[in-house]
Parts: structure tokens; sequence; C-alpha cells
């Protein structure tokens, strides 16, 4: 028996914009006078980070960084590889790291101990879901939503390469075909 998906709204689109909104202008408050390097996880906080830097309205610099432990699974391997390297010399620079959802804070730990080794003067986090029970390290600064543990997609969020398109997030569902008889 084949079971087949099911996406549920788990967030609206309007509710992200609010979201997108608010930490833009936490992040332009506290970097007023600043130009801070924007670190966009690739590939799934690439819609989030668009939204997110034309909301900010600071000189920014934008680099990316290729991490992956998923495939094509709906658990984290727990093994972090790099696909793509930073290009941006960090030394004596201001770091936001934008991330799409945080599940083990794996992915983040391991980052953090890749920029540290680059001397930046500060590392602050922005995650658009943080799916962790309780705020643990890596400590987030500014933080869209905070979920339980479902799969999400949409938004830049994937499975498999496959919903980064949808403008909301949907929680997959997984379903069994009713047997007859």
């Amino acid at each position: 028996m084949r079971q087949s998906s099911l996406l549920v709204p788990a967030i609206r689109a309007a509710r992200i914009k609010k979201a997108v909104g608010r930490l833009a202008r936490a992040i332009r408050r506290d970097y007023m006078r600043k130009s801070p390097v924007i670190i966009c996880i690739l590939k799934g906080s690439f819609i989030f980070c668009a939204d997110l830097i034309r909301e900010i309205k600071l000189n920014v610099e934008i680099d990316f960084i290729g991490l992956k432990s998923y495939g094509a699974s709906f658990r984290s391997s727990g093994n972090v590889r790099v696909t793509k390297k930073l290009e941006t010399n960090l030394e004596g620079k201001d770091v936001i790291v934008v991330e799409d959802i945080i599940d083990t804070g794996g992915t983040l730990r391991r980052l953090i101990k890749i920029l540290k080794e680059k001397r930046p003067a500060s590392i602050r986090l922005c995650a658009l879901v943080d799916k962790r029970k309780k705020e643990s390290q890596p400590r987030v600064d500014y933080l869209g939503f905070r979920m339980g543990k479902a799969f999400l997609v949409g938004y830049g969020l994937d499975l498999n390469e496959k919903y980064r398109q949808l403008k909301g997030l949907y929680r997959i569902e997984t379903v069994s075909p009713r047997r007859k008889g």
C-alpha cells in the first residue's frame, strides 16, 4: 500500500510577511549606523532572506553558505556538510546569520564554529522558525515563530527539492489509502 502526502497550512503568507517586517525593524534598530554582513544559509533561507533584506533598508553585504543535513529524508542525518563556502572576508565585521528553520540546532552550531574562525566582530542569529521546545544553544536573537516538531515546507523550505515556491508554510502529513473490504 502506497502512502501519499497532504499539505496542511501551518503559517499563512500574511503572517510571515508581518513577522518579516517585525524582524527587519528589530535588526534595523540594532544596526542603525552599521553595515552588517548577512549570511544566508542555502537553500532553504533564500526566500526569507530576500524578503528580510528588502525590509531592513540598511546597507548590508550579503554572502551565502550551503549547508546540508537532510537530503530526501524527514529527519536530519546529524552530519552537516558544507556544499558552498563563504566568499566574504568577515574579520572585524558584524554578521547576521539568516536561517529558515532550526530543528536541533546542529547546523547552526557547525556554522558558528566556521564563522568564529573568520574572526568577525559579532555574530547574531535570525531564524524564521525554531522547532526546539525551549531556548537552547545556539540562542536566536531574532525569531519569527516557535513551532512544534511538524515537518514544514514552503517559503523556501523543501522536501526533496519540492514545495519551495509555496507562499506560506505547510505541514506535511502522510496519508495511507483506505483498504477496501
